[in-house]
């Protein structure tokens, strides 16, 4: 019961922290630029793009089932036009797509509490971790780790920017710390009674 409470609770911090850091702080749009001459740009890529989908370019231009040569050229090829510019990917919705929908917000928290949830069962099975400190640095550290898998990924292979991906690292970091303070709070004061 103290790890479902934990979870909730846990799971409102991270969710209200979120809302300061997107809306008050602005952390949320660190790094991203509007689109340069979106009214020239918008209509070739609505007569282009028909489907929604997550687009990378330049593209490999491979056949179905290609063989090992064909993948090996369109490889040399690919990495020719990358060095030579442009390069990006593109997630695209041709007919539009809503913003800060309950659905969507929805999702949020239940993904803040599930985040929240795994950290409290995480830390229900640690042992020696006595002091609210250690506790607090065991599901901050758990958040850090999370943080930065994915984050540095998409900065080292698909270049996103420095700047956005620290932000969005600081965010995460200093949720699941929040996040923490509550979980340590109520999970792993006595060890005899950590149960899930």
């Amino acid at each position: 019961m103290r790890v479902l409470i934990a979870a909730i609770l846990g799971g409102l911090v991270f969710f209200f922290w979120g809302f300061v850091a997107h809306e008050v702080l602005g952390l949320g749009q660190v790094g991203i630029k509007d689109l340069p001459n979106e009214q020239v740009v918008m209509p070739v890529l609505s007569s282009s793009i028909t489907e929604p989908g997550f687009y990378f370019f330049p593209g490999l231009g491979l056949p179905p089932n290609p063989s090992s040569e064909q993948k090996k050229a369109a490889m040399q090829q690919f990495q020719q036009k990358a060095s030579s510019g442009p390069m990006g990917f593109l997630i695209y919705h041709p007919i539009g797509n809503q913003v800060l929908t309950m659905r969507q917000l929805g999702r949020e928290f239940g993904l803040d509490v599930t985040l929240a949830l795994i950290a409290a069962i995480l830390l229900s099975w640690t042992g020696g971790l006595t002091s609210f400190a250690s506790r607090v640095a065991f599901v901050t550290l758990a958040g850090f780790m999370a943080a930065l898998l994915t984050n540095f990924q998409y900065w080292n292979w698909y270049g996103f920017p420095a700047n956005y991906t620290l932000a969005t690292m600081a965010t995460q970091v200093i949720g699941f710390f929040l996040a923490a303070i509550v979980i340590a709070l109520l999970v792993g004061r006595r060890r005899s009674t950590n149960s899930i």
